[in-house]
Parts: C-alpha cells; structure tokens; sequence
C-alpha cells in the first residue's frame, strides 16, 4: 500500500488542511511561529488559547484529509449532548495510517524532558514504526506535518530526529501542538474514538484489510486545568460514551467475533473513570489493562450479508462521573 492513484497520499491531501489552519490561525485563536531551526509551530492550545473548531480541524488532519470530524448535539448521553463525530471511507489508512499516535519522540540530548507521541501524516513519511510493514504503506512528500499533544513545541533535538526521519528539511515541517487540558486537545484526543476501535481490531487479530468503512462518535468532554482530570475525560468520552459501527468484508462469524471484541468491557479494569484507576496503578500505564482502550459499544455489520452484530454498552453514569 503505497502512496499511488489507488492508495492517496495522506500528505497531498493534508497540505491544504494545514496551511489554512495556519491561514485562519488568528479567527481559531492560534499563534504560529517559526522556530530557529526553520521549522513551523504552530501553539492551539499551549500559550494559545485554541479553540474546539481548532481541534476538530486538527483531527481532520491527524487523519490524513481521509476523514470528516463534525460536532453536533446529537449524542446518546443526555447530560452531555454534543457529540465529536467522526468517519473515513478508509478507516484502516486514515486511522492506523495517520492519526494514531504511534511515533515516540523525546528529547535524548538535551534537558529539556521533552517528550511527546507524534500523529499525522508526518508518520507515514518516517514510517519508523512496525505498523507501516504491516499496512504496507508508505507516503512520500516535500512537506509535512505532525501532531502533538503536548504543551508545548519540539526542541531543536527532536526537530532534528524527524527532519532526519522524514529525510526533510527542517523548514518543511510543521508542528502542531496542544496539551489535553485545551479546548483543541480536548477535542482531537476524542476524535480518535473510530482510530482506538481500529487499534483494537488490530491487536485482537482481525484482517485490517477486511474494514472498508468505519464512524465513531463520542461525548465531547469538556476540559480541565489538571493533567490527569483532562486526560481521565478524554479517555472516558471514549471508554463509557464512545460508539463506534465498522463495515466489514467477512463472513457473519468473523463479524460476530469482533463485534464481542470491541467494546471497552472486555477490560478487567473496566467499571470506574479513568482518573480513578490512572491513581490506583500509581500512573503506571502499562499496569493497565490494554482492553480498557476501546469505545463503549462496538456495532460491526458484515457487508457480506448485511447482519450486524452489537458488543458492550454506554455506561452514562460514568460520564457524567468522569465530566462533573
């Protein structure tokens, strides 16, 4: 799957994205800046106070102009009703190909402490994770950008490990960034409700090749000043209100299978928001349980023949834990 007239190249298609973001950056409360090394940052949410349809631009690019994010007062959680929509006709590429945060990025030389996971189209570029062998994909440009949820901007050392990544100079980067605790980085993390059911469908085994369309939505949290009550939000928008239905080339079994798959309530950890358990492992990531990263309900409809399958359910009452 590389980038060619039957595989687009995520980068052609997010060029325009981000230079009218950059464009628009004074309406969406932006502040865009070139760094001494030449590279473009661009604060949503950091110094700047951003802005949601700052985050919903950003998640369009984070998915590789592959994809359309829209908020609506239409969500299925009463007490929160405006919801973050989000669907990609190639959800596999967008998704897995783009907007997950798959690139670890830290300052090793410096002391800075820097570090930060980079989505975007950037990725697809630098193709410096595994996932890329897997997706066979591989985009090339003479320009591109990446995403950060950070609060703030890449120093020169690891602006200098992507330009080497993306063999780029550092003039044709941009960097996009926005810590979880802004009105944009609220918003994008939520965006990636359909991207955490496609990461789930990958490490429980599933054809990748086989999910020709997806959409997701999820309960646009509001944010929060605290690291850790932002983060807890963002997850639990996902983890208790996120529902997402894919559209899958396979036979009612396989179907059926990823439909009880899914859903965050194949975690032990499931039950209490996110910030509770964040505090019980101590902070400790990998001491929770990888299934809780999962949308509240899964719906999988075999395209085959046209039954579909439902696994898990909304948990508002979390929500509404989560968000209070």
């Amino acid at each position: 799957m590389s980038a060619s007239p039957s595989y687009p190249s995520v980068n052609a298609l997010t060029g325009p994205l981000v230079e009218r973001l950059v464009a628009d950056a004074a309406t969406l409360r932006l502040a865009v800046s070139q760094a001494a090394g030449g590279a473009r940052m661009v604060d949503a949410g950091a110094q700047a106070r951003g802005s949601i349809e700052a985050g919903r631009r950003i998640a369009e690019i984070c998915l590789g102009g592959l994809g359309t994010v829209t908020i609506a007062p239409s969500g299925p959680i009463a007490s929160w009703p405006y919801s973050v929509t989000v669907h990609a006709a190639d959800p596999v590429l967008a998704c897995l190909g783009s907007q997950y945060a798959g690139w670890s990025l830290a300052d090793e030389t410096g002391d800075s402490g820097f570090f930060a996971l980079g989505s975007g189209p950037g990725r697809a570029v630098a193709v410096v994770e595994d996932l890329y062998q897997e997706l066979g994909y591989r985009d090339s440009a003479t320009s591109t950008a990446l995403v950060l949820e950070a609060a703030g901007g890449p120093p020169d050392s690891v602006v200098a490990k992507v330009a080497e990544a993306t063999g780029l100079r550092p003039e044709n980067l941009t960097f996009i960034f926005a810590p979880t605790q802004s009105l944009a980085g609220s918003t994008q993390v939520v965006a990636r409700v359909l991207e955490v059911a496609l990461h789930k469908a990958h490490t429980v085994g599933f054809d990748l090749h086989a999910i020709v369309d997806g959409i997701g939505s999820a309960p646009l949290s509001p944010p929060h000043p605290d690291f850790i009550k932002a983060m807890g939000r963002t997850n639990d928008a996902i983890i208790y209100g996120g529902r997402v239905q894919l559209f899958v080339d396979a036979d009612d079994a396989d179907a059926k299978s990823l439909a009880e798959q899914l859903p965050s309530t194949t975690s032990s950890d499931h039950g209490a928001p996110f910030a509770d358990i964040f505090a019980r492992v101590n902070g400790d990531f990998y001491k929770i349980d990888g299934a809780l990263f999962s949308p509240a309900e899964a719906i999988v409809t075999s395209v085959r023949s046209g039954a579909t399958y439902r696994g898990g359910r909304l948990e508002p009452s979390l929500v509404d834990a989560s968000f209070a």
